[in-house]
């Protein structure tokens, strides 16, 4: 099965890894172009840029997601499934484009936590527990059907970045997981209550 992956921070790394390290092709991933950052204003690459690279990985930086060179770009690698994990938002023109759909990897048990930020507003709001969800990407943000969805406490002395890391390696085992049930045609999503 060819996948595209896309995502951007560190917390795609352990996904992107595991599924190189699987017996699926990943035949492009898709990342922001370097920008400045810190206070340097340094030029800096994406940590999914980054990994990608070092892996010898076909890696594409588009700005506009939307310009008819990228879909093109797209089409033209015949990918079964788009795999996004912490990138941006796809609009209908990407997400259609792979034969077996686009799928999400999301920091949260949605429906909470929709959008941007899902770790840090657990944090913030003092919750005991957290957990991810993978689910079909659909034009709304962070709406489609869910596949999977695993728990894990969130323990007092935990900040975002131990956090972030123990859902990034959780949630690389649940993307495995699911790319398995879509491929074997097995499958079902269950609706979002809103």
């Amino acid at each position: 099965m060819n996948l595209v992956f896309m995502g951007n921070p560190a917390f795609a790394v352990p996904a992107l890894e595991k599924l190189a390290a699987s017996d699926y092709q990943i035949v492009a991933v898709v990342s922001n172009p370097p920008q400045k950052m810190g206070r340097g204003k340094k030029m800096r690459e994406t940590a999914i840029a980054i990994k990608a690279k070092s892996m010898g990985l076909d890696v594409i930086q588009e700005q506009d997601l939307n310009s008819s060179h990228f879909i093109r770009e797209l089409e033209e690698l015949d990918a079964d499934l788009f795999v996004v994990v912490a990138f941006r938002i796809l609009q209908t023109s990407l997400i259609s484009i792979p034969k077996l759909g686009s799928i999400n990897l999301h920091g949260s048990l949605l429906p909470a936590y929709r959008g941007a930020a899902p770790i840090q507003w657990a944090l913030i709001n003092g919750d005991e527990e957290t957990g991810l969800s993978t689910f079909f990407i659909t034009p709304k943000v962070d709406t489609g059907a869910v596949i999977f969805q695993d728990r894990l406490p969130i323990h007092p002395n935990d900040n975002y970045g131990v956090l972030s890391e123990r859902m990034g390696n959780l949630g690389s085992d649940l993307l495995v997981k699911t790319i398995n049930l879509i491929k074997s045609g097995a499958a079902s999503a269950i609706k979002q209550n809103d």
